[in-house]
Formats: C-alpha cells, structure tokens, sequence
C-alpha cells in the first residue's frame, strides 16, 4: 500500500525524535511491503526562523495532501517573547484547525515493563492504568472569542472565553463512546457543571448522545475530582470524555503518574482527511541536540498512524510488541531509567526498536 506521510519535526527534540518514529515506519514498510513517501515541513518555532510565521501555508497544504501528518514537538523559550500571533504554539493550534482535528485521543498506559517507574503506591499500580483520554480539541477557552488584554480602570486585564455549541459537543462525544465499544464500555464525562454553563450544556449533551450507544454506560464527575481519582485509583477509569482545557491538564497527570511523559502517544482527528499523530511531551529544550529524549511516545504514536490513520491493526500491533520487548530487554533511555538496566541514547532505543520490527 502507498501511502505519503507529511513530517512536521518542530523544535526541540522534535528533529531527534521524528527521526526514530520515521525509522520505526520504514521498518514497517519494508516488513510488510508497504510504500510510505516521507515529506517534510516546517512548524513552530522552525518555522518562525525561517519564514516569519508559525504556520505557513506551505505546510498547510503539504499536510492537507499527505494521508497522515507525523509531528514531533513545538516551542520553546526561544519564541516565548514574540507577539501572541507569532508564538511557536500558534503553529500547532492553527494547524489542528486548518485540519479539522476536533478529537484528541490520548491513551494512558502503564507497560508492566515500567511498573517500577510508575509514580504511584505499588498497591495502585498494580491495580493497573489502561485508559484513553477523548478531548475536544478545536473549541472551549483556547479559540473563543473575545479574547485579549486591554486597560481598563487604569488596570491590566486579561481576559479569556469559554464556549461551546452542542454540536462540538456531540462530535467529541460520539468519538467517546465509539472508542468505549472497543474497550470496556464505560464513559466518564469530565466537567464542572456545578459552576459552569458551559459545562451543565456538555453534560446535557453527553446524556443524550449516549442514547446512541446503549451498551456504553456513562458518568459524570467533576474536573477536580478527576485529578484526585487519577492518582487515588486509575483502574477506575476506561474512556474520559472532557473539553480542551480539561483534557490538556488531566492527559498530562495521567500521563506523568506512568513514569514519563515521553511513553504516551497521541492522535489528533477529523470528521475526514488526515490525521494528526504526536508525542504528548512538549520541545525539552534542556536536552535538545544531545541525543538523550524518549522516542518512545513517538514511535507509539506512529503506531496509532498506523492503526487510525492507515487502517493497519497488525503493522500498528508489531510497533507495540516490539516496544514492548525492547524495554523488557533492559533498555532504558533517561526519564525512565532503573537500577540494573541499559541507559541508551534516543538513536540506540529507536534502533532497538527498528531491529524487533524486522
């Protein structure tokens, strides 16, 4: 199968990153006789750098005619200075909308490999973490408007909206339920309907989509409250259905109670066209250039290309396994090293990995 790929390498690590994710893919390709066409473009700050803006329309269209968009990592206190519409970040946003990304899928999972990493009590580990975060992405308080900073009284004030219509509403939670059906079956819908508006609509919405769904069962629980329960006891959770800023902050904790942020992969999708996969991390300036950053998010989330973007289930399973059995080979890069096992580079582990899907 021919397929073409667009790389959005970004800043930081990105570069190192979306490298070994790229050679996890042509392992692939050449495992099971597939044809993956690799094109590049640039994002960020990268992009800021070269051409003045975050976003430029080239890598627009690169990416609306690719069949699946590959990203590493955007930003860094480099660009944090410049004005709003020109930071790092408004690259990444404004892609996800030129895209119609409106549902981020983020699956927490805790490899048996790494249960000593985890940040956890080993008596709540050991209950497990299996879950999926399903976030709106498009909407709610990053992209209302008004939006601004102006004076008034003589004062500074910044000032953000929080909105949503049902219909961004229902598609966010129509992905919930339908990625439920391939779970366990339970939805828990994350807001804070007991202060706000816009959330007593989400929740309204939420109920009567899951009509759609009847095998789905379907709670509600309160944001904070979601943030103490995933540490107090993930095994609780299957499928989380939450806004943008919600799912920003509690896709970030699940991830981190894991062990490292550089495990966990992403999707980003649309009611059609091409996907959008990325790590969940951000840039790592500190160590970027070094060789050093966990490409295994990475190379996860090109398995979910391969999985969600390509309809390819057993290419995207021997990702996985061969994840797997690299770390219960002993390698480790930083972030998740352990007493007894192998420190490796980035280049090393994606080698590893490479290796055991050949």
């Amino acid at each position: 199968m021919k397929k073409t790929i667009c790389l959005l390498p970004g800043d930081g690590i990105g570069p190192e990153i979306i490298a070994q994710g790229k050679l996890a893919l042509e392992a692939v390709a050449k495992k099971f006789g597939h044809e993956f066409i690799f094109e590049e473009a640039l994002l960020g700050g990268a992009a800021v750098d070269a051409t003045g803006e975050p976003l430029p329309e080239a890598t627009v269209d690169k990416c609306k005619a690719a069949d699946a968009v590959y990203l590493g990592a955007v930003g860094g206190p480099k660009w944090d200075g410049l004005e709003p519409a020109k930071r790092a970040e408004r690259g990444l946003l404004g892609i996800r909308k030129a895209l119609g990304l409106f549902a981020n899928l983020r699956p927490a999972r805790l490899f048996p490999e790494l249960a000593g990493a985890c940040l956890l009590r080993s008596d709540i580990a050991a209950r497990g973490l299996d879950l999926v975060i399903a976030r709106e992405l498009t909407g709610d308080i990053y992209f209302g408007a008004p939006r601004g900073m102006e004076k008034r009284n003589g004062k500074r004030v910044g000032f953000n909206t929080m909105i949503y219509d049902e219909d961004e509403i229902r598609r966010i939670a129509r992905v919930a339920f339908k990625t439920a059906m391939g779970r366990k079956k339970r939805v828990c819908s994350v807001e804070k309907s007991n202060v706000l508006e816009t959330s007593r609509l989400w929740r309204d919405i939420a109920i009567q989509t899951r009509m759609e769904f009847p095998e789905v069962s379907l709670e509600h629980m309160y944001v904070d409250n979601a943030a103490m329960q995933l540490v107090r006891d993930p095994s609780q959770f299957d499928v989380i259905l939450t806004g943008n800023l919600f799912g920003d902050i509690l896709s970030d904790e699940a991830a981190a109670i894991t062990g490292s942020l550089g495990m966990l992969p992403s999707a980003s999708l649309g009611e059609s066209g091409p996907g959008l996969f990325e790590p969940i991390h951000g840039s790592a300036p500190d160590i970027a250039g070094k060789d050093m950053a966990n490409p295994l998010g990475t190379i996860l989330s090109g398995a979910m290309l391969l999985r969600l973007g390509f309809d390819m289930p057993a290419e995207a399973e021997t990702v996985e396994n061969a994840v797997r059995d690299a770390l219960a080979s002993g390698f480790r890069t930083g972030d998740i090293m352990e007493d007894g096992k192998t420190l490796v580079s980035c280049s090393a582990m994606g080698r590893e990995v490479a290796a055991r899907i050949k």
